[in-house]
């Protein structure tokens, strides 16, 4: 393969849960580009399932697409915090569910041409009512779907957040069903 060599990176913009950058890379024929980087701090998702064997999925208003999405529970991770106890807060904070067993899924980068943003995937299939926590200006509704519906909406183009769509079809597979 080719070598690329990063020669330089610039900071442009430092949002709240986003820095953006612009890297100057060195390509293999010697000259260089500039490529945009976005470096984001990292988050964790879940599959909670229920003991029908149903998902609980939240939906909330997303700024890009402009549109209510239907995802899986996520967020990002606190300072110190590891994967798998992020989504399990994220779980009880949006949905209102405690996680028993949580097992790991998959990892995925959501966007590999120009954002480091790493999710950690987990399931459980242990949930225990509790209280939902959501942060300051989070508005979504909690929803139970069937497995088989969430695939249909998948393939229906309903469900558009890369993370859902596989996270969900992951444990689809894992499940057998």
């Amino acid at each position: 393969m080719a070598e690329y060599k990063r020669v330089d990176r610039k900071l442009e913009f430092e949002g709240r849960i986003v820095k953006f950058y612009s890297d100057t890379i060195e390509l293999p024929d010697g000259q260089t580009a500039v490529w945009d980087f976005i470096e984001h701090k990292g988050a964790a998702a879940i599959v909670p399932v229920n003991k029908d064997g149903d998902l609980v999925m939240v939906r909330q208003y997303r700024n890009a697409p402009e549109q209510y999405t239907l995802e899986i529970p996520a967020g990002g991770l606190n300072a110190g915090e590891d994967m798998q106890t992020c989504a399990a807060r994220e779980l009880e904070e949006e949905t209102g569910f405690k996680a028993g067993k949580v097992e790991h899924l998959l990892d995925l980068y959501t966007t590999v041409a120009f954002c480091n943003e790493k999710i950690g995937i987990y399931y459980t299939e242990e949930l225990t009512p509790s209280k939902q926590h959501l942060d300051e200006g989070e508005y979504l509704n909690v929803e139970v779907h069937s497995l088989e519906s969430l695939v249909e909406m998948i393939l229906a183009g309903k469900i558009i957040d890369a993370k859902t769509i596989a996270a969900i079809l992951a444990y689809k597979a894992k499940a057998g069903r």
